[in-house]
């Protein structure tokens, strides 16, 4: 486990360091009934039970929550579109939605916040989900009709977008898992399959974007699971976890990088070579960190998967087990995207953690991460803590509380967490010192403490 080394007093970041939160409009904004999500939230996928319902209460005032970043010292927010809203049947346009967008990216350079908008943050129109979705041919071309709609009509407010957040997420757990919609379980083809559809998708909206605007700032948000062997004295769990991190890591940064998938995913994962070379910057989303191997004991399910013993654990979701919160992948998932060349950003990390007994320590050992990495020489820009309140957590929806503020989604209600003053400092002083970790860690010397 990372700790925060004593005799170094302050670490302070580069000038312009982007100290933000992420957000996502089906999380926050309330309302969200056109989009396979609520679809899914209906036919009763959600864990919890829970309905999205007003979420954070977005679309009337998310200019309150501004505020609240705004007090906290944050430079940037990152946001998203909701496409169902903005195109709620294939092409038609609502005004009235990219309107009240505009507002919302007024509001925040009106705050001193820069925005980071994503384009799409895991919700597809009903319509484009009974089309097929991400597999239907035409795919691409659909996401880059709405993006350059949506880039037309607010790129005087934004130059910073991220088209896709977490192709590997949406693929993995949509197509392979189960968890999320449409719900399907070990179809490998599509999950590569759509994982490309993705990548074409974000290369021509990347090429969209420039037209509009030369000097646009595009990327992705790719989420990194971090792996290593139980035994790292045995090859074939050091060979187990090489293909744990490639098979769920690997497809969309190589493509960019390459414009071609490895071997067997180039099977199925068609023409990428338009694909290389489209982004300016590489977000990373990033935090857990299993330990994998072999079990010849268990013939039926032979690669095993274990937590570290006395690792930190996150309040847990229903039904499965996240891993080991492992803020110091960071530096890792950061060495992974360098040989791209471009600016980084690390566009989410944070933890479940209602009781915030864990967040403090695992946002200094973000924080001490990031300037490991930029110490390397790593051109890492800024850093968006997921997330600034309590939101609906996709298909755990209110059981698990990722905020900087928590939320009461009955009433509205927002409490500032002790984290919250705790990441303000950081963010004022664009360092994190000792007096802080005094302050608001006090067990920053120390292993965080567990829940099972």
């Amino acid at each position: 486990m990372a700790t925060i080394d004593q005799a170094q007093q302050t670490l302070t970041f580069p000038d312009g360091f982007r100290w933000g939160v992420a957000t996502s409009s089906h999380q926050y904004e309330g309302g969200n009934t056109n989009n396979q999500w609520y679809a899914w939230e209906q036919a009763g996928h959600i864990r919890s039970g829970d309905r999205c319902g007003l979420a954070c209460d977005w679309w009337a005032n998310a200019e309150r929550d501004f505020d609240r970043a705004q007090a906290m010292g944050l430079n940037a927010l990152r946001l998203s579109l909701e496409w169902s809203r903005i195109e709620p049947r294939m092409d038609e346009w609502d005004a009235e939605a990219l309107q009240r967008y505009r507002q919302m990216l007024q509001a925040l350079h009106e705050r001193g916040i820069e925005p980071m908008v994503t384009l799409h943050h895991f919700t597809d129109p009903l319509w484009f989900t009974a089309r097929g979705g991400f597999l239907a041919g035409d795919a691409p071309e659909r996401f880059e009709r709405y993006v350059t709609h949506a880039v037309e009509a607010l790129g005087d407010l934004c130059d910073f977008w991220c088209t896709i957040n977490e192709p590997n997420i949406y693929a993995i757990v949509g197509y392979q898992i189960g968890r999320f919609p449409p719900g399907h379980h070990g179809d490998l083809r599509n999950t590569i399959r759509v994982q490309a559809s993705m990548a074409r998708a974000h290369a021509a909206a990347y090429h969209a974007i420039h037209r509009l605007q030369p000097a646009a700032r595009v990327g992705w948000a790719q989420n990194f699971g971090m792996f290593d062997p139980i035994r790292p004295t045995s090859r074939l769990d050091r060979f187990i976890a090489h293909m744990a991190e490639i098979s769920f890591n690997d497809l969309f940064p190589r493509a960019i990088q390459t414009g071609a998938a490895s071997f067997p995913y180039n099977l199925f994962a068609g023409d990428l070579r338009k694909v290389q070379g489209t982004c300016d910057y590489a977000g990373i989303n990033t935090y857990y960190r299993d330990l994998v191997g072999l079990d010849l004991r268990q013939p039926w399910q032979p690669f095993k998967r274990i937590v570290a013993s006395g690792a930190p654990l996150s309040d847990q979701p229903i039904g499965i087990s996240w891993g080991e919160v492992y803020p110091q992948g960071i530096a890792r998932a950061a060495r992974l995207l360098a040989p791209l060349g471009k600016p980084i950003y690390v566009t989410e990390s944070g933890v479940a953690d209602r009781a915030d007994r864990l967040r403090p320590w695992q946002i200094a050992a973000g924080v001490r991460a990031m300037h490991e990495a930029i110490a390397e020489g790593i051109d890492l820009r800024g850093y968006y803590h997921w997330s600034l309140v309590d939101n609906f957590e996709w298909a755990e929806g209110w059981s698990t509380r990722f905020g900087l503020i928590a939320l009461d989604p009955e009433t509205q209600e927002r409490t500032p967490r002790r984290s919250a003053a705790f990441y303000s400092a950081i963010a004022q002083a664009n360092a994190l010192t000792l007096e802080m970790l005094r302050e608001y860690v006090p067990n920053a010397f120390d292993a965080p403490a567990v829940t099972s």
